[in-house]
């Protein structure tokens, strides 16, 4: 006979952000959105505990028996509430009496302030993050209730004002910040008007933006391969551009390439991190050949292409299966790319 299984100690509705009351659908799509956020090839080496968390209240509330019994046993005492965003710490200190959720106000205090503490890496992801659908938006706060209208628009004018000047001049940074107040402060609303996993999927596009930028490294995980490339592009020699620009020719590479698990629609953050990576990365080579004089124009676009995409490489190099990147940064292993692999245990396949 198995083993019975230990019960969870804190709340696996709040871990997904789910009701008590949840269909199957809904914490499958709860389930999956958390984990392309928080997933460690991601969020990288320091989401893997905060995923492993993700899956054993999936593994619990996915399973019709194991659910019933943590309902049975543990549900009743415990309240629900919503998990942290991207780059929040969940706390594994067992207490004898459990804090109330933070409310709405509270929520979109800190929100406020953390836009006022947003890095200068941070507004730069952001300004690249996936624009919020304003549109949708635009038409759910004309059927709101006015008192939440003037919150949210209370809670855009002080959170606009802590952007820097620059920042609020972009669409996309300021959209961003109004998805995740109006994630906040609508939340009700959304599951009223459209129900599970509607309301799920409209939350998850407010906040995709949000979640793709802060918290996260200027390039994720691989910024600090990202950070080595950048200064070996800005010190290359002349016969060095001239040896990166002949591995840069569009023949030669074609399409930037995505591993199978992910992609650049589903994975805003890894996107984030490759169109940032690769724009650092030409502004590196043009250093280089101004230091160098060189200025022939197919000498010039074929560097920047071939730098933009080994920065591309870097950025997903966890994702793609060893014989699969190997193959891609063949040009470059061993020279601007290291051999060894810098994030432990890679798949091995095409």
């Amino acid at each position: 006979m198995p083993a019975r299984q230990t019960l969870p100690i804190d709340d696996l509705y709040a871990r997904l952000g789910i009701p008590r009351d949840a269909s199957p659908e809904a914490i499958e799509l709860a389930w999956r959105a958390l984990l392309r956020r928080h997933h460690p090839d991601v969020a990288g080496p320091d989401g893997l505990e905060l995923a492993k968390r993700i899956n054993v209240a999936h593994d619990w509330l996915s399973d019709p028996e194991l659910r019933r019994r943590y309902d049975r046993e543990r549900a009743p005492g415990i309240r629900t509430g919503r998990p942290p965003r991207a780059g929040a710490e969940w706390t594994t200190t067992v207490r004898r009496t459990v804090r109330r959720p933070p409310t709405a106000t509270e929520l979109v205090a800190s929100v406020v302030e953390r836009v006022g503490r947003l890095t200068a890496d941070e507004l730069d992801r952001l300004g690249l993050a996936e624009p919020a659908p304003i549109a949708f938006l635009a038409t759910l706060r004309q059927i709101v209730p006015p008192e939440l209208e003037r919150q949210l628009a209370d809670a855009e004018r002080a959170a606009m004002a802590e952007l820097p000047a620059r920042a609020r001049r972009s669409a996309v940074i300021r959209d961003a910040v109004v998805g995740r107040l109006a994630d906040i402060l609508l939340a009700d609303v959304l599951e009223e008007i459209l129900g599970d996993p509607a309301s799920m999927w409209a939350r998850e596009r407010l906040t995709r933006g949000w979640d793709s930028a802060v918290g996260q490294p200027r390039y994720g995980p691989a910024t600090p391969a990202v950070m080595t490339l950048l200064d070996q592009l800005r010190g290359l020699p002349e016969d060095g551009l001239r040896r990166l620009a002949s591995s840069g020719t569009l023949e030669r590479l074609g399409d930037p390439p995505w591993p199978d698990a992910t992609s650049p629609e589903e994975d805003d953050a890894l996107r984030v991190s490759s169109e940032l990576a690769g724009s650092d990365a030409i502004d590196a080579v043009d250093r280089a050949l101004a230091t160098t004089g060189t200025t022939a124009i197919r000498t010039v676009t074929a560097a920047r292409r071939a730098a933009a995409r080994i920065a591309h490489l870097l950025v997903l190099r966890h994702a793609f299966p060893i014989r699969a990147f190997d193959r891609h940064a063949a040009p470059w292993l061993g020279d601007l790319i290291e051999r060894p692999t810098p994030w432990g245990n890679r798949a091995r396949g095409r």
